[in-house]
């Protein structure tokens, strides 16, 4: 029934568009965040709970850039309290989702959704991207939301409220997906349930959120009934993969994750090391969205922008880069992990050795290899294969585990 309501309203906007554009008038675009007090925390932050509303408004979202008619969707914007890497609480921003109509199977289920690399700017955050019909991962959101399911999206820690955005950084990313789910069942009108079942899902950066949340949800969101986890494209060792990309294409990302733990982790050594060209370069990177983040210094190497030969083996690095390892603690549902065979970004032996540290720990894990893909066609493949595993969960049926038997070391 969703589908039969929303393809004929999607099709009602192109007409409307190619048909008769004098007639038509785009909706007024909204203020950057950066220009928009609804994501200015209150100061000082109120003693509440995790996952608690801080504010939240009604919104229209758009699935295309010319604005014409919102998404038939109802839309929340959200600020909601949760925690840093550090354990400081703070806000986070994000969205809830809704599709117009009724769930009839219970507590309708919510997909937590964690987006990919978007940049450190705040104009780069997925709350005012979808409300300039600029998010480019609307289709997968779409597909969730056919399929009947409300979906929350967090801005991460950073992202559109104040500071700079803790990229790259999962104890923080994993506790703004899991308080999102919890702030999204707290949505007067939305019809969710705290007791309804929860799907963790994200790709790339999202799926380093995704995989944290996971493995955090058992201490520090119990209260979360998470039925099951999707990551993909998962960074999971981050010293791995920045070596992977030091003089490589996307070198800026190094960069972007270096200013996003750094602005976790105070006590890394940063802005102290860095030379002339590291500091003009971190300036760009705070404000970029993903295509500039990724060709801000192509084919550079970290040496190129610090005064010390290896920033990476300091301790204090190292240690932070080891607590955002995945795989160090047991996710509490099953898990659906895939990886593109031919990612340039990310490492398939990154996505390989984290298969192996979850059987490790007695995981239930269902891994899919990605054939003759690189980065950006493994979440165009694994993305709708792992909406439906998600699917699954939901409807209570049990889930495959590759680890049984050992048999996660083919492919």
């Amino acid at each position: 029934m969703v589908r039969r309501l929303l393809a004929p309203l999607l099709l009602a906007v192109t007409l409307l568009v190619t048909a008769a554009p004098g007639a038509v008038q785009a909706a007024a675009t909204p203020p950057a965040p950066a220009e928009d007090p609804f994501y200015l925390p209150p100061d000082p932050l109120p003693a509440v709970a995790p996952g608690d509303i801080l504010r939240q408004r009604p919104v229209d979202v758009f699935a295309e850039p010319l604005r014409v008619l919102p998404a038939p969707v109802r839309a929340w914007q959200l600020l909601y309290r949760s925690t840093s890497a550090t354990g400081t609480p703070n806000a986070v921003s994000g969205t809830l989702l809704v599709p117009p109509t009724p769930w009839q199977e219970g507590p309708r289920p919510l997909v937590t959704y964690a987006v990919g690399t978007h940049g450190l700017g705040d104009s780069c955050a997925p709350s005012y991207k979808l409300r300039t019909g600029t998010e480019n991962e609307i289709a997968l959101i779409a597909q969730a939301l056919l399929k009947g399911w409300a979906v929350v999206l967090t801005d991460y820690e950073g992202l559109g409220t104040p500071g700079t955005h803790t990229y790259a950084t999962g104890q923080s990313e994993g506790r703004a997906m899991l308080d999102a789910a919890r702030a999204a069942a707290k949505v007067p009108g939305s019809g969710l349930s705290s007791s309804g079942p929860v799907g963790i899902f994200g790709y790339s950066q999202g799926g380093q959120a995704a995989a944290f949340a996971a493995e955090l949800q058992p201490s520090y969101a119990p209260d979360v009934r998470v039925v099951g986890a999707a990551p993909g494209g998962v960074p999971a060792d981050l010293a791995e993969v920045a070596r992977f990309n030091d003089g490589g294409a996307a070198f800026g990302l190094v960069i972007g994750a270096a200013t996003g733990l750094s602005s976790a982790y105070p006590d890394v050594p940063f802005a102290e090391i860095l030379n002339d060209r590291g500091r003009a370069l971190v300036q760009r990177v705070r404000q970029a969205c993903v295509v500039e983040l990724g060709a801000a210094a192509p084919f550079a190497r970290l040496q190129d922008f610090v005064t010390i030969p290896d920033p990476l083996s300091h301790p204090s690095w190292q240690a932070r880069l080891e607590e955002n390892k995945a795989g160090q603690d047991r996710p509490g549902a099953p898990m659906f992990l895939y990886h593109a065979a031919y990612d340039e970004l990310i490492p398939y032996r990154t996505g390989k050795a984290l298969l192996s540290r979850y059987c490790d720990l007695g995981a239930t894990v269902q891994w899919q290899r990605i054939p003759l893909a690189e980065h950006i066609i493994g979440v165009s493949v694994g993305g709708p294969i792992a909406m439906d595993w998600l699917g699954s969960r939901f409807a209570g049926k049990p889930a495959r585990n590759t680890c049984a038997g050992g048999g996660f070391t083919a492919g």
